[in-house]
């Protein structure tokens, strides 16, 4: 397989195939593509040890890097995934956060690795797009929520 042109990288301390078999398993149209094991020792680790895993989330190229505990992540990055249904957004939701992730507000949440997440329903960002009275509505209904409550924010649209 070709090595797409760009590609996101995701710094993990040790458990980068651990977080890519995880999301290919929450996600679709995400797959683990490759594990490479270091080829020596190197200051973090051993030879034999993962040292990158290349995957898809969500069709977006990613390489996941064990690098150490030195760099963490932050909001600053995040994937944002749009969804269709409370149902959806309750499944990525609680996939994300009763595997040792954390709740956040305005649809944000971390996994147990310290990626963000913005699960966000398309009638939110519709609303958003709609402008005037109507976003209004519903960024001020979203403001006051964690998890996206898809009925909340329809009737926020409406008035």
């Amino acid at each position: 397989m070709k090595t797409p042109k760009n590609s996101i990288c995701l710094w993990y301390e040790k458990d980068a195939e651990a977080a890519a078999r995880f999301y290919a398993k929450t996600f679709p149209d995400t797959k683990v593509t490759a594990v490479h094991k270091a080829p020596s020792d190197y200051p973090m680790g051993k030879k034999g040890d993962v040292l990158t895993v290349e995957f898809t989330v969500m069709g977006i190229p990613c390489i996941g890097l064990n690098g150490g505990p030195m760099f963490k992540h932050s909001e600053a990055f995040s994937f944002q995934v749009a969804t269709d249904t409370q149902e959806e957004t309750d499944r990525y939701w609680q996939a994300l956060v009763k595997n040792g992730g954390e709740e956040s507000q305005c649809g944000w949440c971390k996994d147990r690795w310290g990626i963000s997440w913005q699960i966000t329903p398309r009638t939110l960002t519709e609303a958003m797009a709609a402008g005037g009275a109507e976003a209004r509505r519903a960024f001020e209904a979203m403001m006051e929520m964690g998890k996206i409550d898809h009925a909340k924010i329809d009737a926020a649209r409406r008035g």
